[in-house]
């Protein structure tokens, strides 16, 4: 129960221990921040607003991980970048995205300025920036702001006012308006009206002018715009066709382009100089246009007489209009007649154009094949345009076929056809063309295309160049390789097609399949590895078949051995620890290792450390030439020179099987290597070190830093505290159970002492004091689970002492009590014990004489508070006191 009691103390040492690890302080890197800085509107991109400078942690030497950032802005924009000028000095500038605006944009902004060094030390501060205003030049609003105005009057109009210009000074100064030139009949007022002054006459005065606007705020800044003012000419008077003729007649199938007719028309208004009229047409006609200016009828795409509607309407009627305004001025209008001819233009077409048909090698004479006029006909509108017959048979083996008729078309067979006739030629298909012909001019024509199969009968077996077939493949060959060919032949005309399958053989227990052949050419791949140590050799049966026929032939495939296999070693794999004391040439705990190749000679395993045998240490004998080796010690550790660092090899031992080729053989063999894995750790010897140093202050400082969004940590650091509180609870309730039961209430003697007994001497007591000093800062603190007192605690040495508000850091006096009941307690800088560690009274001391003295002699028991008397002497690791009773 005791022991549990103070192992679980100090596994709440530990956990506060950690505590004080997990929660890290952001510290001040930024050096002129926060600030306020100024920037004048309108600035462009580059311009410098406030400069800063980033101090780095003593931790940090490797400089900044995250560069200053502007994480956020109030209001938000990106009209600020941060750049670097080198040595950790930075700025903050314009982006000019977008340009600043003092009069539409915020004047302040407030940016939130992020950074963070190698360490994962942050800071974030505030940079303050106010827009200044500054004169701009009047602006001008409306049109007048993104384009040239025109103005339009018309003749005859009198003088009034023709446009109020607009324009806004950024600054709500007052403006003023001026023209120029001022020899132009157009005023301007300040107010931004223009009058014109006079009455116009198109055909006399100018048709346009030019007017330049100056707008100038009170400060003198100014803009100019330019006003055109054009004149428009007044039309009265309806225009009139001059030409007289109503008809027309076109063929069809006239190009786009081609001139129909040529429409005219005058304008009296016009009667002195050319007519500036419109022309249009009204009707809803797709086939012509008019130029709108010269009056050009025109064919705007294809005529097709044969089709809807112009093969039952040929005349097409179209409304043409004239204008003198586009805008809708005065107008007539005149309709003209189109006539659309046929012409021959299109040959007969026969659907489909080419025929195919199978008849047996036996078919007789005079047999009817087919009737070509079903399927042609001529899509021209009148006779004799639509006229045709058909003329020309001809093709390979057309003396054997025959039209009865030019008119007709009708094809029948003049003689039989017999393939296995040694006569015969053997055609399987004859190719025959028979023209069909326009009969009037200019007599187009086409193709037709016949194609007859002579339908042959299968009278031979397919037979295979060879009964069987022998390859010799690598067991390194690669799946998908091809290993050879099978090829078979068919002594019918035509040749049948031939193809290839396997129908029995060519599998393991492992795949069913081990081979493939292509079904066209009869080529031979493998589908899975092959290996020789498995099987030798492998037997299968090929088909060869022309659909009806078929014929086999068998098939060997011999595995040609490869080294392919890779030594597999026992154990691949161990650990062992050794003193670094360990005589050189000394088998390392009996390790040996035995290797196997399925296929190498035992003698051609050869051995050697490729990984982690620093100083070459380690070495492996035999070598070479069997497939059994120890684990050597080639040379000693030296540790005290300075020469080996490292006390555990992490060996990387390869094991090749090329031991039996000569050097040439080896650069163009097949190699294979196994590994196996060592771990050996060396086990220095044990050593008693004597502390003589004099006092020191040991200072540890640890912080865990982590990432925003490990949102977890805080969660479990709260967690891990809460469950400590009730660990610390219920080890209080348990310690003070146990006090009450081995510590009970001291009480007086009905007798005298036994001590004090007659004839007895007074033990002898001594009392052993271990201290060790230390110069201790005390950076955790924890309270008491038994008296609910405040102690202070060193996280790297365990060190403790009472808490005393009034009382700053001192160096600490580490001290450790053997006594009987084996309990350690903290100690204050001034060697008194605040706590329970406080010297035995007399009343205390009469009970352990008591006790019996073979306990004693078990465990001596120790005082817990030392004597500041004589009788300490300081020795290198503590004090031994000795006190007669």
């Amino acid at each position: 129960m005791k022991d549990r009691v103070i192992k679980a103390m100090k596994s709440t040492v530990l956990l506060f221990i950690l505590l004080g690890v997990v929660s890290g302080r952001r510290i001040q890197l930024f050096r002129g921040l926060p600030a306020t800085g100024t920037v004048e509107e309108n600035s462009p991109a580059g311009v410098s607003v406030h400069t800063f400078n980033v101090t780095l942690s003593p931790l940090s030497s490797e400089g900044v991980a995250i560069h200053p950032t502007i994480l956020n802005s109030n209001p938000l924009t990106e009209a600020f970048d941060i750049e670097s000028t080198g040595d950790l000095v930075y700025r903050v500038v314009t982006s000019g995205n977008p340009v600043l605006d003092y009069e539409t944009m915020p004047k302040r902004f407030d940016l939130q300025i992020f950074v963070e060094d190698t360490t994962g030390r942050t800071d974030l501060s505030t940079l303050t920036i106010q827009v200044v205003d500054k004169n701009e030049p009047p602006v001008f609003r409306g049109n007048m702001a993104i384009q040239t105005v025109t103005i339009y009057i018309l003749e005859g109009t009198r003088p009034e006012r023709i446009y109020q210009v607009y324009a806004a000074d950024p600054e709500n100064g007052g403006l003023k308006y001026s023209s120029l030139p001022a020899s132009v009949p157009f005023l301007v007022l300040e107010n931004g009206s223009i009058y014109s002054k006079k009455v116009f006459d198109y055909e006399k005065d100018p048709h346009w002018y030019f007017l330049n606007i100056t707008v100038t705020d009170p400060e003198g800044l100014n803009s100019t715009k330019t006003v055109n003012i054009n004149i428009i000419n007044i039309d009265d008077e309806r225009p009139y066709f001059t030409t007289k003729q109503r008809n027309y007649r076109i063929p069809e199938e006239q190009s786009p382009g081609t001139v129909v007719a040529n429409i005219t028309a005058k304008d009296p208004d016009d009667e002195d100089s050319p007519s500036r009229l419109f022309y249009s047409i009204q009707s809803s006609v797709p086939y012509f246009s008019i130029n709108p200016s010269t009056g050009l009828l025109q064919v705007t795409r294809r005529i097709d007489r044969d089709v809807p509607p112009l093969k039952l309407h040929p005349n097409i009627s179209v409304i043409v209009r004239v204008e003198d305004s586009p805008s809708g001025g005065h107008a007539s209008e005149m309709e003209i007649i189109i006539t659309i001819e046929d012409i021959n233009d299109n040959p007969p077409e026969c659907f489909p154009s080419t025929f195919r048909k199978e008849i047996n090698e036996n078919t007789t004479a005079g047999t009817f094949l087919l009737d070509l006029r079903n399927y042609c006909k001529d899509i021209d509108v009148d006779v004799p345009n639509n006229l045709f017959n058909f003329t020309g048979l001809s093709g390979f083996g057309s003396n054997n076929f025959a039209l009865e008729s030019t008119g007709s078309g009708r094809l029948v067979m003049t003689g039989s056809i017999d393939l296995e006739n040694p006569a015969n030629l053997g055609v399987e298909v004859y190719s025959l063309t028979v023209r069909v012909r326009d009969i009037a001019s200019p007599h187009y024509s086409n193709i037709i295309y016949i194609y007859i199969r002579i339908k042959p009968v299968n009278d031979f077996f397919p037979v295979f160049d060879s009964l069987s077939y022998e390859f010799n493949v690598r067991e390194t060959t690669k799946v998908g390789s091809r290993i050879g060919e099978v090829h078979a032949s068919d002594a019918d005309w035509p040749p049948s097609v031939i193809t290839y399958s396997i129908v029995a053989g060519g599998g393991t227990r492992d795949y069913t399949n081990i081979f493939w052949i292509s079904p066209t050419n009869g080529d031979v791949k493998i589908l899975a590895r092959l290996d020789y140590e498995t099987t030798q050799k492998h037997l299968f049966t090929v088909q060869a078949s022309d659909q009806e026929k078929t014929a086999t032939a068998s098939v060997t495939v011999n595995v040609l051995d490869v080294n392919d296999e890779e030594p597999v070693c026992s154990p691949n794999f161990y650990a062992s620890q050794i003193p670094v004391s360990l005589s050189a040439g000394t088998n390392i705990n009996g390790f040996r290792i035995q290797c196997q190749d399925r296929d190498s000679d035992p003698r051609s395993f050869r051995y050697f450390i490729k990984e982690g045998n620093v100083n070459n240490h380690f070495t492996f004998s035999p070598s070479a030439g069997s497939n059994t080796s120890r684990l050597i010690l080639a040379s000693r550790f030296d540790y005290d020179s300075g020469l080996d660092k490292s006390w555990i090899y992490r060996l990387r031992v390869y094991i090749t099987d090329d031991n039996l080729l000569s050097a040439r053989d080896k650069a163009t063999h097949l190699v294979k290597t196994g590994t196996v894995s060592l771990s050996i750790r060396v086990i220095p010897n044990p050593t008693t070190a004597i502390t003589t140093t004099p006092g020191f202050t040991l200072v540890t400082r640890k912080e865990n830093l982590y990432s925003d969004s490990a949102w977890y940590v805080p969660f479990i650091i709260t967690l891990g505290g809460l469950l400590l509180l009730g660990l610390l609870g219920y080890l209080g309730l348990l310690l003070a159970t146990w006090l009450r039961t081995h510590c009970p209430p001291a009480h007086k003697a009905d007798g005298a002492p036994l001590i004090n007994a007659p004839g007895k001497k007074k033990p002898k007591k001594e009392v052993v004091l271990k201290m060790t000093r230390l110069n201790t800062v005390f950076d955790g603190e924890a309270r008491d689970p038994v008296t609910g007192k405040i102690y202070e605690f060193n996280t790297w040495s365990g060190a403790r002492r009472w808490k005393k508000s009034s009382e700053p850091l001192q160096p600490t006096l580490a001290m450790q009590v053997t006594s009987g009941a084996k309990q350690w307690w903290p100690s204050n800088s001034g060697g008194q014990d605040t706590g329970r560690a406080e010297a035995p009274s007399k009343k205390e001391t009469s009970e352990k004489r008591k006790e019996p003295t073979t306990e004693t002699k078990k465990e001596p028991t120790t005082a817990a508070k030392p004597s500041a008397g004589p009788s300490q002497t300081p020795g290198q690791d503590g004090v031994k006191v000795q006190k007669q009773k």
